[in-house]
This record gives C-alpha cells, structure tokens and sequence, in this order.
C-alpha cells in the first residue's frame, strides 16, 4: 500500500469519526491547505496549480457559507456569511488578477479562522469539570 493510499484511508478514517466541531477544523485545515497552495503556484507562475487550489478553495468555502445555520448561530452566523462571501468574491479576483497581496490576506484570513475554530472545538471538547474550574 503506497504512502497516499495509506495518508488518504487514514484521513477518512479521522473524517468518519470526528466530531461535528473537528469537522469544521479539517475543512478549515483543507481550506487554509488549498490557499497556501495558490499562493506558492502564484509566486512560481504555476497556473494549473493555481487554479485547481482556487477552485477547491472556492468550493471549501461556499461549502462553509451553506451549511452555516442562522437560527443558532444569530449574529456570529450572519458575520462569518459576510466573511465568506467576501472570500468568495477575493478568489474568483485574485483568480483573473492574479494579486498576490489578497492572496496573502486570504491565507491569513483562513488561518485566523482555522485557529478560533481550534480554539472553540478543544473548548468544547474539554470535559465540565475543567470548565467550571477555569
């Protein structure tokens, strides 16, 4: 069994047994993946790369603003859709343009979201003991 067999039927073992908060930090992990690799295939002129890691970025994060539930998640679900969406129109420009500036804010934007969703999964991970001590 090669190495990329074996990496990818590890990686959907994790999937079908995670949480539905360490879901959303593997998307976010995908997501910040895929925007990294954009931005190396912009610094290298790889123009396949860039847009196979944009098209995947692009639907990471429509997947992101549609599974979003505005009943639950009120204000905060209202300003990541905000956010995303933004997202959305800076990938299909930095696409044509090619702004190797926005691609950097992109990456940055991702991460900082990848890690408060870390953040809010090992929260909620964290048994009730722990919390009512903290």
């Amino acid at each position: 069994m090669s190495y990329a067999t074996q990496s990818s039927s590890y990686r959907e073992m994790e999937i079908h047994a995670a949480s539905p908060h360490k879901l959303v930090v593997i998307v976010f992990e995908q997501l910040v993946v895929n925007l990294e690799r954009a931005r190396i295939a912009m610094e290298r002129n790889d123009l396949e790369l860039r847009v196979t890691a944009l098209r995947r970025s692009r639907d990471i994060v429509t997947e992101l603003l549609g599974t979003l539930d505005f009943e639950k998640g009120g204000a905060i679900a209202t300003e990541l859709a905000d956010l995303y969406q933004y997202m959305l129109y800076e990938l299909v420009d930095v696409g044509t343009r090619g702004d190797l500036y926005t691609m950097r804010k992109l990456v940055n934007i991702a991460t900082l979201l990848r890690d408060g969703f870390v953040g809010a999964a090992e929260q909620l991970a964290a048994p009730k003991s722990s919390l009512k001590s903290a």
